[in-house]
């Protein structure tokens, strides 16, 4: 992402600050996701706006859809999906397959959903089809990973290269500013792609001393991992910390590291909370890690879904006609560096 697209993430999430007060007061909401039944007559504002029905659906859509990490994405559009009164269905391909999540997203179409939370697995492969949403009349907020040429309505995830970047500046300070590093990731998944270019970046920058000496790919998959892992400590005996984009290739790096015998001299930092994640921080074969904040993005994504289809946000008049997005395009939902010495916080989730 480009350094004015985080600018504007930074804005949006300040509007979609704005925005939630305005929707937990209209709905009753308390912060704890406790949901008001009361209803009110007025109309504009009105608790009553913001009540669907038990027949509308709303679905998100994934790719490698058993990995633990939906769990918390979908977890937060159930929390709304109670306060609003709809149903939330999660659905997507089980496999890391393109063509698997392009048909799931097309057999979501033909339920015609009152609208569709998706995750892609490939931005370029995944635009057609979520155009083919929106002109069957379909809402849809992208998550997680983006498309951003795509006519989604709005993206709602991490800031991925700021997130890289952050993951550089806590694995430069460990390793005191020089030393050898790695990158395993998954190429072609534009969310990763963006992490591996901020962590570039950042190390270019500000740690002259430490090299980026390769990056491998470990296919979003912990054997795969493991195996490039054990080749990149025999090319570089001295290899002092390793980047990994996504959870499973964290812990994959964590068990080809331990099994040579290196665990605490080479540092990995990965990514996202899966059990298995934090259980390897505690345990000190992950160094730290990088948490999303999932939750939010369910919860917002569905708010937004809601706003559309009820045409509740109405920033000028015939927005639609006009091209003007009715929620913020872009926000930012945070990231936090996951370490020894918070770990249980996330572990009694």
């Amino acid at each position: 992402m480009k350094k004015d697209n985080r600018k504007k993430m930074t804005k949006y999430a300040a509007v979609a600050a704005a925005a939630a007060s305005i929707v937990l007061a209209a709905t009753g909401c308390s912060t704890n996701g406790n949901s008001s039944s009361t209803s009110s007559s007025q109309s504009g504002g009105s608790s009553s706006a913001f009540q669907g029905s038990p027949n509308e659906t709303y679905y998100m859509v994934t790719f490698l859809s058993g990995i633990e990490y939906w769990k918390g994405c979908f977890a937060g559009m159930e929390a709304a999906a109670k306060d609003l009164g709809v149903k939330a269905v999660f659905t997507g391909a089980p496999q890391y397959d393109i063509n698997q999540e392009v048909t799931t997203m097309q057999q979501v179409i033909a339920k015609h959903p009152a609208g569709i939370l998706v995750t892609s697995i490939n931005a370029q492969a995944m635009t057609p089809v979520i155009n083919q949403a929106i002109a069957a009349g379909i809402p849809v907020i992208s998550f997680d990973s983006d498309a951003p040429q795509s006519k989604r309505y709005a993206y709602l995830g991490t800031s991925n290269v700021e997130a890289g970047q952050k993951a550089a500046d806590y694995l430069g300070q460990a390793l005191g500013g020089h030393g050898q590093v790695a990158v395993i990731t998954t190429p072609g998944e534009l969310n990763l792609d963006q992490r591996v270019q901020g962590f570039k970046e950042e190390m270019a920058a500000k740690y002259p001393g430490i090299q980026v000496v390769a990056v491998q790919n470990g296919n979003s998959d912990q054997i795969k991992t493991a195996q490039v892992t054990s080749a990149l400590l025999q090319t570089y005996p001295h290899l002092a910390g390793i980047f990994c984009t996504e959870a499973d290739e964290g812990t994959g790096a964590a068990t080809a590291v331990q099994e040579a015998g290196k665990t605490g001299q080479v540092k990995i930092v990965s990514f996202d909370t899966d059990k298995a994640t934090l259980n390897a921080i505690k345990s000190g074969e992950i160094t730290a890690t990088v948490a999303q904040g999932t939750w939010n993005m369910g919860f917002w994504g569905l708010m937004d879904l809601f706003a559309i289809r009820h045409n509740l946000a109405r920033p000028v008049a015939n927005w639609q006609q006009s091209g003007v997005d009715p929620v913020p395009p872009e926000v930012d939902t945070g990231v936090t560096i996951v370490t020894k010495s918070n770990v249980n916080a996330y572990l009694q989730q």
